[in-house]
């Protein structure tokens, strides 16, 4: 019998790797995509009359609205602003408004003093720390990856190979029509589309992986605990399914409550130090 305390201080800080904390390949690509629109605006850098410089180049190279909105650390092409006036959504895809409009855009947001007063002096290293910045933000969704592609390591190791023994991101309805099951239960008679992160297809079983890394708490982990504790609750009867669950990272400890009661009625609950055991090929194959 596993005791719950004893397994969750066997709970790591961090799974990150060189390539977890930014993703220079994408930033250096989505600069490389406005490159040239960017070096076009570096005319603007010091210029005294600037607003008229700036009429003056989008008139010959409308092209260049599409970068502004980076300028700014924003993705989207359309921007909210709300003045006296109203509300306006500026596009940067395309003007919808008079350029003269646009002038007072980049008047009001500050872009115009930044390159005018040389507060930097190249807009393409300058959009290259904005990415930086902004990719960052995708950490969280990086961490989810890296303990997808942990989980996944440790399933070769045990010998197990993709598209034969086992299978990644399958939704509940093709794991139905590719083994001919009923996961009705758990699909609220097909009005439901749950996909598990891997799926291990043995002989007379058929296992559904979820996998995640917290390192940090929140209402999040609460509900993701209640979720797998009734996801266990409802396969627990049946003879050919059984759900496995795979998470670790210190955020627990906000949440280890939720994540004792799901660890008193799901038998395959894991974490990484498990799997580094062996748990897979023990339990699973």
């Amino acid at each position: 019998m596993r005791n719950f305390l004893t397994w969750l201080a066997g709970f790591r800080s961090s799974i990150a790797g060189y390539n977890y904390y930014t993703d220079f390949e994408k930033v250096y690509k989505n600069v490389e995509s406005i490159k040239v629109e960017l070096n076009i605006l570096n005319s603007l850098i010091g210029c005294e009359n600037i607003e008229k410089e700036f009429v003056a180049l989008f008139k010959r190279y409308p092209e260049i609205l599409k970068c502004i909105p980076i300028l700014l650390a924003k993705r989207e092409s359309d921007i909210l602003t709300v003045d006296f006036d109203g509300e306006r959504v500026w596009s940067f895809n395309r003007a919808n408004y008079e350029i003269e409009e646009y002038v007072v855009f980049m008047r009001e947001t500050g872009l115009f003093d930044l390159m005018q007063q040389r507060h930097i002096h190249n807009l393409v290293d300058y959009v290259t720390g904005v990415e930086t910045g902004l990719d960052s933000n995708a950490r969280k969704n990086r961490g989810g990856h890296v303990m997808e592609d942990l989980v996944e390591r440790y399933l070769v190791k045990a010998g197990l190979e993709k598209g034969n023994t086992y299978f990644k991101e399958m939704y509940i309805h093709e794991i139905e029509q590719k083994w001919g099951i009923d996961l009705s239960c758990i699909s609220n008679e097909g009005g439901t589309e749950k996909r598990f992160d891997f799926v291990i297809k043995r002989p007379n079983m058929i296992y559904g992986i979820e996998t995640n890394f917290y390192t940090s708490g929140g209402s999040k982990l609460n509900e993701t605990a209640r979720s797998y504790k009734t996801l266990a609750l409802e396969t627990k009867d049946l003879s050919y399914f059984k759900f496995v669950w795979i998470t670790d990272g210190h955020g627990w400890g906000s949440a280890r409550n939720n994540l004792k009661e799901t660890f008193d009625v799901l038998e395959n609950l894991y974490n990484i130090q498990d799997l580094s055991e062996g748990v897979i090929q023990k339990k699973l194959i």
